[in-house]
């Protein structure tokens, strides 16, 4: 199983990790504000990561590490 891991006080929350996931499970956390005044992206159900690190490729600033 994969696991993806978001450095989230780095994270800008542009959203682009968002649109590349295939399985949708990637998402801004509303609920979290980060160091910089963000919402951090995340993933709510790990479980269905297929560590296609489409996230990862996408992000601008490296915050998204995915270990197969």
């Amino acid at each position: 199983m994969a696991k993806v891991i978001f450095n989230e006080d780095r994270c800008k929350g542009c959203g682009l990790c968002v649109t590349a996931c295939p399985k949708g499970i990637v998402s801004l956390e509303k609920d979290k504000i980060n160091a910089k005044g963000y919402h951090p992206a995340g993933v709510k159900e790990q479980d269905k990561c297929i560590g296609c690190a489409s996230c990862a490729l996408m992000c601008p600033d490296t915050v998204i590490t995915v270990e197969r």
